[in-house]
This record gives C-alpha cells, sequence and structure tokens, in this order.
C-alpha cells in the first residue's frame, strides 16, 4: 500500500555544491531525487560548462538537463574574497559540501575538510576527481574518456583487433564515481547520526571504473590471457550477442548453459541434432567456433523477421531483447506500462524525465525543475541572511 505522508528520507538535509561536468552533477542529483535541497554553485554569467555541451533540449544541453533537476541555482564568482561571506552563510546550515572542481582548487578557496571541520564539525565533505587526492596522478586532469582508457575499459570494447577500441556511447566513469559519491555521502549520513560528527570523503574516478572491471581483470589473473573485444556479443559465452533476422534487423540473445542450448538448438533454430555436434556441445567450444556457428545462426533466420526471432525465443524461454534506438526507448512499452515517466519544468517549458529506478512505497522521488543558470540567487542570499542592499552591491561588483 501506497504510504502517502510523501517524507523523503534526505527532507531537511542540505547539500552544497561546487560541481561542474557530470560526476557531482550526477551525485548530486540524487540527492535531490531523495528530498535534499541542492544549493548549485555555478560561476556568474557562465555556469555548469555542462549548460554548454549542445542545445538538444529545447536550447538547452542533453546532460545539464539529465543531471540537474530539483536544485537551485546560485551564482558566485568563488575566487572574489567577497564570496567568502556568502560560502560562510552557506556552511553555516549545510549538512554536505560535494565538489568536483579542478585538482586542488577547493583547498586554494579554503574548502577542504580539514579547513572547514573546525568551524562546521557535522559537515560531510565529498571530493570527487579523477584520481583521488594522493599518488602521483592526484594532480593529473582526468576527464571521462581518459579514465575509460587507463581504468583498462578501453581494452575489452570494440571489435576484435588491436585497434578495434570503441569507447563507451555515455559517460561511464563519470557515473560510476557519481554513484560512489552518492552512496558514500547516504553512510555519512548515517554514520553522522552515531558519531555527531560529519567526514571527508575522496571517490576517484579511476577507482570507481576498476571497480566496475573486476569481472575482466580475475579474467586477466597472474597474466592470463585478457578477454578478447567482441563487439556486441560476449568474450567468453557463446552465442551471446546481436544476430540478423531476415527483414535486416537485430535481435540480441543470450544463453547461459546447456539446456538453454538444447532448447534453443530444438525450438529456436529447429535443429535439435545440432546440440549434440562436437564442435558446439560446451561452451567452451561454442566459443571457439563462433563463426561457424554464427553463419548456421544467421542461415535459420533468414527466413523470419526479428519480431518472429524474438516469438521463438520467447516460447524456448531463451533470454532476448530488440535493439533500440533512442526513440523506441523513448516509447518502450514497458516503461510506458510501469508509469515511468514524468514531467518537470526547465527554463524552456516542462520535459519529459524517467522517475528514478527503485520503486519505493512510502514515498515519491522529488522531480523539480530543471534550474536556469542564477536562477534562484537573490531568494538564497535573502534566505541565508543577506539584505536586499547587500544582494544589489553583490551583483554590481559581478561576485554574483
Amino acid at each position: 500500500m501506497q504510504n502517502n505522508s510523501h517524507k523523503r528520507p534526505l527532507d531537511g538535509i542540505r547539500v552544497i555544491s561546487l560541481e561542474h561536468a557530470i560526476a557531482a552533477p550526477f551525485c548530486t542529483r540524487q540527492l535531490a531525487d531523495l528530498g535534499a535541497d541542492v544549493i548549485k554553485v555555478e560561476r556568474p554569467g557562465v555556469g555548469d560548462f555542462a549548460r554548454g555541451y549542445d542545445q538538444r533540449v529545447r536550447g538547452m544541453s542533453s546532460h545539464f538537463v539529465w543531471t540537474n533537476r530539483s536544485k537551485k541555482s546560485l551564482t558566485l564568482n568563488l575566487k572574489s574574497d567577497d564570496a567568502e561571506p556568502v560560502m560562510d552563510a552557506l556552511l553555516e546550515r549545510a549538512d554536505v559540501l560535494v565538489q568536483n572542481l579542478a585538482p586542488g582548487a577547493a583547498a586554494r578557496l579554503g574548502l577542504s575538510f580539514e579547513q572547514l571541520h573546525e568551524r562546521y564539525p557535522r559537515l560531510i565533505v565529498c571530493n570527487i576527481s579523477g584520481y583521488g587526492e594522493s599518488g602521483p596522478y592526484q594532480d593529473k586532469k582526468a576527464y571521462d574518456l581518459l579514465i575509460q582508457s587507463e581504468a583498462g575499459f578501453l581494452s575489452t570494447t570494440g571489435m576484435p583487433g588491436s585497434n578495434g577500441m570503441v569507447k563507451a556511447g555515455c559517460s561511464i566513469a563519470d557515473i560510476a564515481a557519481g554513484m560512489y559519491a552518492y552512496t558514500n555521502i547516504l553512510s555519512a549520513l548515517i554514520h553522522r547520526q552515531h558519531t555527531g560528527l560529519g567526514s571527508s570523503i575522496d571517490v576517484s574516478m579511476l577507482e570507481s571504473l576498476v571497480e566496475w572491471m573486476g569481472y575482466p581483470m580475475y579474467y586477466a589473473f597472474e597474466g592470463a590471457e585478457p578477454p578478447p573485444r567482441a563487439g556486441a556479443s560476449h568474450s567468453t559465452i557463446y552465442p551471446y550477442g546481436p544476430f540478423l533476422a531476415g527483414d535486416n534487423r537485430s535481435v540480441m540473445l543470450g544463453l547461459q548453459n546447456e539446456r538453454e542450448w538444447q532448447s534453443f538448438c530444438s525450438a529456436v533454430l529447429q535443429q535439435p541434432e545440432l546440440a549434440e555436434d562436437e564442435r558446439f556441445n560446451a561452451n567452451y567450444k561454442r566459443s571457439e567456433n563462433r563463426d561457424a556457428l554464427r553463419d548456421l545462426i544467421h542461415e535459420a533466420f533468414k527466413s523470419l523477421t526479428a519480431e518472429e526471432v524474438i516469438g521463438r525465443l520467447d516460447e524456448a524461454k531463451i533470454a532476448n531483447a530488440h535493439v533500440n534506438d533512442m526513440g523506441a526507448v523513448w516509447s518502450h512499452p514497458q516503461l510506458e506500462s510501469r508509469q515511468r515517466w514524468t514531467h518537470v519544468g526547465s527554463p524552456s517549458g516542462d520535459l519529459p524525465a524517467l522517475t528514478p529506478p527503485g520503486v519505493n512505497n512510502a514515498y515519491r522521488p522529488r522531480m523539480d525543475p530543471v534550474p536556469g543558470l542564477g536562477q534562484h540567487t537573490d531568494e538564497l542570499l535573502v534566505e541565508f541572511g543577506f539584505n536586499e542592499n547587500d544582494v544589489q552591491r553583490l551583483r554590481r561588483a559581478s561576485i554574483i
């Protein structure tokens, strides 16, 4: 039964974020989803540089719209001495400070955990960087693609061959770091309930993505051969990947065990004798002989449409999927049936938005507008004790 109290887990928690690009904004947007009051501090006149990545969403950036709903935007020139009283006022009432500025920038601004902890002992400080706050790479700049490379991710992607690497189609390293920052902040809030004290969180994009690389790393344990590049197929399990049907559309399918292999041969390929073929009667053999098996599968599928192939696979209880483009995902019948789409406001009007994964029956996630640059500056400064004259003075000096 739905609890209609609408009390969210992070209602009353205030987050100050010095953020740009994806990792920190993705983290703080999820905190906002849970009810946190997130104040996004941006550079006057420019803002988060992700605002300028593209203009695909009615003149706004696709990355920015995705990662910044339910926040308040306050413009502030952090390099000015006049910004210090504003930051002090913000941090005085804050629970969490998140930042992913350039390496060392927060410390130079007096915003490291060590510099803040004595004044704000309950404040949780989360720093997100490419390589972490120590080690030989600590001052090295890092972007998503560069971390995909350093973490070995690119060695596992793309088509067979040494030059076949392909990057992930979304910001996977940023997303990984944002997720670990998010969960670490939740843990730090629980820890503070026990101790009464804030703590410092150091999240590295490299370490976040290397954690996700656990399978290929252990596969190549102690100098063993790494998993080969296999395009959209699985590198070691076969058949597992895309196969072309007769209408020139691909179907994604995957087999996990010998029972499924026998069912696939009899019910899908309608060639039950293939199950005992010496080339294919164990997964390692199918993987070694994947070219020959791929030809046999394509031959069986060429008289069928993609939907007919999926019908056979469903009947045989073989895992499968459509190979969807973005348009098909926007109209996906499963998402529509589960009412996963809602709308959020923005400077360009209402926009569709996916409600956060994970349906909790006790509350509904916060789904407030995407902010315009500096949209909430005046109201926030007044809320934090500055009068109208103070606000106008800061604006004239280009501090806000």
